[in-house]
């Protein structure tokens, strides 16, 4: 019975994504809707940018096993990344009239500067990407009691996710946003009052969060503890910012105040909501310790299993219906977003500058079979990755934090930055960053701060030495089309 409802449900949001196709007229409509989401639609969207997978399965095991201390990166990092985007992106960022951030690099810099840039924001998608198609995965294998293999359900979760959002782009993305936020909402609202009586009220989750010292949050001990900590946390603060579904929910807004307002509850939203699926997870193993053996697993995907095993094997049938369809519209809303979001920078600016005259229906051609050969990068990804989706998440930001966000930062707030300058910027820190991944296991330095460091080191000496060549610096916040 239950995977018959799953299996409406669906069918449902595939429905849903199809009709938002009938609002797809032209590339902008495909990557941006038109730029006229309402803010209930708005903050939908922005909501949904981070509460996929990880937020439910993968941050609320973490907690279970590291406490709030393991989970600096999401939703703390998550939270503030949006807070930041709000209070010094979105009106630079609505202004411009854009279709992709990396048409602002572009703008502010020049084409190798775009093109490199949006090479590694596209690349960064994979991890991001393949966390959400592992968990349809593992949902569709938990349902079937085992008769669908991980593989297999991965198989399968491309293929829904790919086949609504193909044809509506970001239409079909805020419009199941809209619908799957609801979903979300009240199912795992309704489960948690449901586990908190199970396992003896909230007081009782909360106290056995408290004797089991899940609550220290700041690291014990000198600089060899603080740096990860940090680390992890500016990874996703700093480093989700220059990120193309990121500027893609905030640009589709009708206004500008609407972008900043939707950005900033949307923040509120995120943060308050993630602490749901957590206080579900630790409430499970409140009642049923023996779920910790999970923890014990070779694998670590399979501490991923403790909120969907816990609630099979612990609700009535209506709470197992609320929950699976509260996580799969956490699935469905992230992955459909993660997917049009490489396509559109890889066809704007790797793909769109390298040929000539390609038109709006050319362009619009490009972005959905681009959209489909990274779906299968990411399927390859997924089906062939041992990491937790919270590993996979904070490992596919580190791309962007030592390569995009220096020049994004630089590129609105110094008028002195110069070509050289974020090009020197980019080369030091993907550099240092590969170097540390490789050679640098044996320090305390995280390499993708070092990667930051490097950066910023970069931009400022690489523009300050350019000066001299580079006699006109673009305005940043000029406004205008995107090409």
């Amino acid at each position: 019975m239950l995977i018959t409802i799953v299996a409406l449900y669906l069918l449902l949001s595939i429905g849903i994504g199809l009709y938002a196709a009938s609002r797809v007229h032209d590339a902008k409509d495909f990557m941006v809707a038109g730029r006229s989401l309402p803010l209930y639609i708005s903050l939908a969207t922005v909501f949904a940018t981070w509460f996929g997978a990880e937020t439910v399965l993968s941050v609320s095991a973490t907690f279970t096993r590291d406490g709030l201390g393991g989970i600096v990166a999401d939703p703390f990092g998550a939270s503030a990344c949006l807070l930041l985007v709000a209070l010094f992106f979105a009106r630079s960022f609505y202004r411009m009239n854009l279709l992709t951030i990396g048409d602002f690099y572009r703008k502010r810099y020049n084409k190798p500067v775009e093109v490199i840039t949006s090479l590694a924001i596209g690349l960064s998608y994979l991890g991001w990407t393949s966390a959400q198609l592992t968990a349809l995965g593992l949902v569709l294998m938990v349902l079937s009691g085992g008769a669908i293999s991980l593989s297999t359900g991965i198989i399968i979760g491309t293929v829904v996710v790919v086949g609504y959002t193909i044809w509506g782009g970001m239409w079909s993305v805020a419009l199941t946003d809209l619908f799957q936020t609801v979903v979300i909402i009240v199912g795992l609202i309704s489960v948690a009052v449901l586990m908190a009586g199970m396992a003896g009220g909230a007081g009782v989750v909360v106290q056995a969060a408290i004797d089991a010292d899940k609550f220290a949050f700041w690291p014990s001990g000198g600089l060899a503890e603080w740096l990860p900590f940090v680390a992890a946390f500016l990874t996703l603060a700093l480093g989700s910012i220059p990120q193309q579904d990121v500027f893609q929910r905030v640009t589709s807004a009708k206004d500008e105040k609407t972008a900043v307002r939707a950005s900033l509850l949307g923040a509120v939203l995120y943060f308050c909501l993630a602490f749901v699926p957590i206080f579900i997870a630790f409430a499970a193993l409140t009642i049923d310790p023996s779920m910790a053996k999970l923890f014990e697993s070779d694998d670590a995907r399979e501490i991923q299993r403790i909120l969907p095993d816990a609630v099979l094997a612990q609700v009535p049938l209506w709470a197992q219906a609320m929950f699976f369809g509260a996580l799969l519209s956490a699935i469905l809303s992230t992955a459909s977003g993660a997917l049009l979001a490489p396509a559109s920078i890889f066809s704007e600016n790797v793909i769109k500058p390298f040929v000539r005259h390609m038109g709006d229906r050319q362009l619009l051609l490009t972005v959905r079979l681009v959209l489909i050969t990274f779906s299968m990068g990411a399927l390859l990804f997924a089906l062939n990755s041992r990491s937790t989706m919270y590993e996979m998440v904070q490992n596919a930001y580190k791309v962007t934090l030592v390569t995009a966000f220096v020049p994004l930062v630089f590129g609105l707030y110094w008028r002195r930055a110069t070509n050289g300058g974020a090009v020197m910027a980019i080369v030091l820190g993907a550099g240092t960053w590969v170097a540390m991944e490789l050679f640098g296991s044996d320090t305390m330095w995280p390499p993708q701060l070092v990667g930051l460091a490097f950066a910023l080191m970069g931009m400022i000496v690489g523009s300050l030495m350019t000066q001299s060549r580079e006699h006109h610096i673009a305005p940043a916040l000029e406004s205008g089309p995107p090409r």
